[in-house]
């Protein structure tokens, strides 16, 4: 019996190597994840600046003068402030003319007077251009005065019945005034910047 016992071993250890793999307890798949790649995620979009000036057009009229062009600047430096060509020239035995843009087919709509060599005021008669201060040809007496309040000084019109000028000085920010035309239905028509005392001319070079 003894004999038999190491041969019975070797048997049954043969036949556990030789035991079918399919037989073996089934394990869990090992799948390996390929990570798929997120999309970036887009720039998050500024909020809107409520407290940003609307867009648009900024006027170059102050106190001062008219963008670059300096009140009391000699005419060369006005010209040359300008940047571009300035039609008119004076006339002859005068001392006192009007320059304006190439582009302004009727000068009383915005011009830039001239007297004794220097640029002392500018003129205009248009909406396309807004006044220091926010003044518009077009606006109504009633406009103005919430714009400007107290400053503004009333005038009777020399040649419009019922008109007047409204006028006010720039104080400490320049030894200029802005004065407004106002018809007899209380419409601003004109208006103009300028030194003393040719602001006041009604006339202008006339």
């Amino acid at each position: 019996m003894k004999s038999l016992l190491p041969l019975v071993m070797a048997v049954t250890l043969l036949s556990a190597c030789q035991r079918d793999p399919a037989a073996a307890p089934a394990t869990e798949p090992q799948t390996t994840a390929t990570a798929t790649p997120m999309a970036e995620a887009p720039a998050p979009t500024p909020a809107a600046d409520d407290t940003a000036a609307p867009a648009g057009p900024v006027s170059q009229a102050s106190f001062l003068g008219y963008g670059d062009m300096k009140l009391g600047s000699t005419v060369e430096e006005a010209r040359a402030a300008w940047g571009g060509e300035l039609n008119g020239a004076p006339m002859e035995g005068t001392t006192c003319h009007y320059l304006w843009p190439k582009w302004i087919t009727r000068p009383a709509d915005f011009a830039f007077m001239m007297e004794d060599g220097r640029f002392v005021r500018y003129d205009v008669g248009t909406d396309k251009e807004t006044a220091p201060g926010g003044g518009k040809v077009g606006m109504s007496v009633e406009e103005l005065q919430k714009l400007y309040g107290g400053a503004l000084k009333g005038a009777p019109h020399k040649y419009t019945q019922g008109g007047q000028y409204l006028s006010m000085d720039a104080g400490d920010v320049a030894p200029t005034r802005l004065v407004f035309e106002v018809d007899a239905a209380g419409k601003v028509t004109s208006w103009r910047v300028g030194l003393s005392p040719q602001v006041e001319y009604v006339e202008g070079c006339s």
